[in-house]
């Protein structure tokens, strides 16, 4: 039962996104509230367990989505992102973007996957921008994913091992080439199905504006160490 209602959520937010064009924050939090009504929560429970979840999840990582927004506004006004952009293109060429943002993705392993995202989402936009491929195409989400659900020391594989008492090096040993594998999977993924949905990575600017920007960019170098 639990898993159906469950499922029910989340085709609910899709419904309210996708077809009514309802904001992500208040799809969430009106799916919330209806979950927690067909439970039996009461009222005042339900809102009590919202707060408090979006509070702790504002906690853990809020000050990372600030300083990571910084960051990247950054390395786009300064046009350090491009050429970081310009970099990897030279090195990976513009077919093997989506799989280079994957590796990239996948070697960064953060503690938190989020956090790696808004760290590397300006040049996963820059790259995509200037091979001319759809924002869904890199799959720089898919690596941190893959890392981030197996390979300590992220918490989630550290705390299972912990629970199942199993030896913390051989859960390392064998979740590096299980991630490396969905890795793989969600590469051609990204490449032979999402990049077909064209999404504009920067609809903002125009190739003449990457130029300027370009032309007065810090090095590649000195580009990636904020990052």
């Amino acid at each position: 039962m639990t898993v159906i209602l469950l499922l029910l959520s989340v085709a609910l937010i899709i419904i309210l996104t996708a077809r009514f064009q309802v904001h992500p924050f208040l799809a969430l939090f009106l799916v919330a509230v209806f979950y927690g009504l067909l439970i039996g929560m009461p009222l005042d429970a339900i809102i009590l367990s919202v707060n408090r979840g979006f509070g702790n999840t504002l906690g853990s990582i809020g000050l990372i989505i600030v300083f990571g927004v910084i960051i990247g506004a950054f390395l786009e006004k300064s046009g350090g992102a491009y050429a970081l952009a310009e970099e990897a293109l030279q090195v990976v060429g513009k077919k093997r973007v989506s799989a280079a943002m994957g590796f990239i993705g996948y070697i960064v392993l953060p503690v938190y996957a989020d956090s790696g995202f808004i760290l590397l989402s300006p040049l996963n936009r820059s790259l995509a921008k200037k091979a001319g491929i759809s924002l869904a195409g890199p799959a720089v989400a898919l690596g941190l994913t893959a890392t981030h659900t197996m390979v300590p020391p992220t918490p989630g594989p550290i705390a299972a091992a912990g629970i199942l008492g199993a030896d913390l090096g051989l859960v390392m040993l064998l979740a590096v080439p299980i991630s490396a594998l969905a890795l793989i999977v969600g590469v051609v993924f990204a490449t032979k199905y999402a990049a077909k949905t064209w999404i504009d990575p920067n609809p903002y600017i125009s190739e003449k504006e990457i130029q300027n920007r370009l032309d007065d960019a810090p090095g590649a170098f000195k580009s990636s160490r904020p990052v």
